[in-house]
């Protein structure tokens, strides 16, 4: 099997390109991470990352064959050679395929990412209704992987200013949430030019998703209870 991964190590002054590597798929590789894992074993100087292989880390998010994904849980069979691997787009990259994720997740607890409730701790739980439980399904379920982020052309043209799909469908799953007493405060700090409104409902967050959740449903909901609020 024939892949072309971009290769970049800042350390050696040379320019990034693009690497060939030929591999013959063995007994049990079935994902794209177990070929990388076997090409790193071949070439240890090739920087990607991994962790629970499961699909619930999302470290391994790269862009493959033009499209962004986890390489966990992309099937090898699936893939057009030569599969071409490339870091996720518009993030600086430390190395190969090794992205610094530091203004992400400065998005991300831009956000407040947790309940806010100043009101006394009850003796139990702070319970729910199965109704108040069921708006959060959609949201809680995003593993920051970037996937979307990084698939967005609003963040592409705006990675300082706007807060990309990830870090608004988080912004969503607290607004959401009834235990959360800060909903004007966050949509207060989301009511602006850039932070929100610069998504266009593009659609490309929804399509690459690894969970299956729409980013651009979540970004919607948050223009609505917005005017919801202002009413």
């Amino acid at each position: 099997m024939q892949f072309l991964i971009y290769r970049y190590d800042p350390q050696s002054g040379a320019r990034p390109h693009m690497q060939a590597y030929d591999l013959a798929p063995g007994h049990g590789e079935h994902m794209l991470l177990d070929a990388l894992i076997r090409l790193h074993e071949q070439d240890d100087s090739l920087a990607f990352r991994r962790s629970c292989r499961e699909g619930v880390c999302g470290s391994d998010a790269m862009n493959i064959n033009g499209r962004n994904g986890l390489a966990c849980v992309t099937p090898l069979a699936s893939l057009k050679e030569p599969v071409t691997l490339r870091p996720l787009p518009s993030f600086p990259v430390i190395r190969d395929l090794v992205v610094d994720m530091t203004r992400f997740f400065r998005h991300y607890h831009a956000i407040r990412p947790y309940v806010v409730d100043d009101d006394p701790p009850p003796e139990r739980e702070r319970l729910q209704t199965p109704a108040e439980r069921a708006e959060l399904d959609g949201l809680y379920e995003c593993i920051l992987c970037a996937c979307c982020t990084g698939f967005c052309p609003s963040y592409w043209w705006n990675p300082e200013r706007y807060l990309g799909p990830a870090a608004l469908l988080q912004a969503m799953r607290f607004i959401a949430d009834s235990r959360d007493h800060a909903t004007g405060e966050r949509l207060e700090f989301l009511d602006d030019a850039y932070r929100l409104f610069r998504c266009r409902s593009i659609m490309n967050c929804t399509e690459v998703c690894p969970k299956g959740l729409n980013p651009n449903r979540a970004i919607d909901r948050i223009r609505m209870r917005m005017l919801k609020h202002e009413v």
